[in-house]
């Protein structure tokens, strides 16, 4: 290997050589493990390589007059033909080996979980925030933990970013998150830190400010949070309700709303607030204004709209009498 082909002269001579043992001697091949057998094939059906001219043999070197000999690996990368040479009936071929795994990308030491959102939230974090809060005897955060949760949060209970902070957890009732709700609530949040949690409650209530689909989504959720889901309450009670109108308007507080919840103080026989009329009040709001001049008493309005606008202009009618006759007077 490494040097020039021999060039067989006494064979080349040889007078009494008969033209079978020429032929046995070119189709008597023995490759060398590193020759692939559809390239030896190839040699001997397109071109043989020594060209006997009675007394002439032509010696084929290195790379001289076989830079066109080449074939191809199983993965389709040239395989360069470094040395051949002939004695006789031996074909040897060596090329420089080329691994197929070279070619592929380095693969990373870590990948993201598959369907995760966001690689940089843990799960495992969110679980340990939750094991911070959770009731020793019952696996939920009851009202001391949350207590604690808002005082971490830098949050008093009654404020409004408490209630915001349900609605994205998608918490049952009032005073109470279990885990499920605590933890798919923050991996819907994309946070599993208190850092993460005050962040996110600020991005989240400044949209509402503007966005009214989120705010009508959580104006309905409200009624349901306040409900108590284990004496399978369906009435929002009206000392409850008035409470929750104050919160969840806390931001965008309608013109009505002192008037209506007035209203509601005053009149003890109303016991406690249907989820129509809980609905139906965000449109109410928004039809009648700053006045209640708009109000048409042959809509469809549930009855207790009715009586706070009688009740409204009755009131309405007495200051405008006492003036009167303050005037006269």
């Amino acid at each position: 290997m490494g040097h020039c082909l021999s060039c067989f002269k006494n064979q080349a001579n040889a007078e009494d050589t008969t033209s079978q043992r020429k032929k046995d001697e070119m189709t008597e091949i023995v490759t060398t493990n590193q020759v692939p057998a559809v390239m030896v094939s190839d040699y001997l059906q397109e071109e043989p390589l020594l060209q006997d001219n009675e007394n002439s043999v032509t010696c084929y070197r290195n790379n001289t007059s076989l830079q066109n000999t080449s074939t191809a690996t199983s993965f389709g990368e040239p395989c360069a033909m470094e040395v051949i040479s002939l004695h006789k009936t031996q074909i040897t071929c060596e090329k420089t080996p080329k691994l197929f795994y070279q070619k592929l990308p380095s693969m990373p030491r870590t990948m993201p979980s598959l369907g995760s959102s966001d690689p940089r939230i843990s799960e495992t974090k969110i679980n340990q925030l939750f094991d911070q809060y959770k009731d020793s005897l019952e696996d939920t955060i009851l009202a001391e933990g949350i207590e604690n949760l808002c005082n971490d949060l830098q949050l008093n209970p009654d404020d409004f970013k408490v209630l915001v902070l349900a609605w994205k957890l998608n918490a049952s009732q009032m005073c109470r998150f279990t885990k499920s709700e605590f933890v798919q609530g923050l991996k819907d949040m994309k946070t599993d830190s208190i850092k993460g949690i005050q962040q996110k409650l600020n991005e989240i209530t400044s949209e509402l400010k503007t966005d009214s689909e989120h705010f009508k989504d959580l104006y309905r959720f409200t009624f349901k949070f306040g409900l108590d889901v284990s004496t399978g309450q369906r009435i929002l009670p009206t000392d409850i309700a008035i409470v929750l109108w104050r919160l969840v308007f806390t931001n965008n507080e309608p013109p009505i709303l002192d008037r209506w919840l007035r209203y509601l103080e005053k009149n003890n026989h109303i016991r406690g607030i249907p989820k129509d009329t809980w609905y139906m009040f965000l449109n109410f709001c928004e039809f009648v204004g700053n006045d209640l001049s708009t109000y048409d008493d042959t809509e469809a309005w549930p009855s207790l709209f009715d009586d706070f606008v009688e009740y409204e202009n009755d009131q309405m009618n007495q200051n405008v009498t006492k003036n009167d006759i303050k005037m006269q007077d």
